[in-house]
């Protein structure tokens, strides 16, 4: 029996696989991205799909020097 107050992670499903992957990006990831490519000089397309979105920003962080 699991405790309700016990969080199990999950685990990461790949964004290509995402049911609502083709989805524009939400406002979240699009704030998300504004930040990092500020960090990083990058460019973040205004039409870019959610499953897009978190790999974009799965590869900013690894040059934003805000995550660590």
């Amino acid at each position: 029996m699991t405790d309700k107050n016990t969080v199990t992670p999950q685990a990461a499903k790949d964004p290509s696989d995402w049911v609502t992957g083709d989805e524009p990006a939400t406002g979240a990831q699009m704030s998300y991205l504004q930040t990092l490519a500020t960090d990083s000089d990058a460019d973040v397309p205004e039409d870019i799909s959610k499953a897009d979105a978190s790999k974009l920003i799965d590869e900013l962080q690894d040059k934003s020097p805000r995550v660590g």
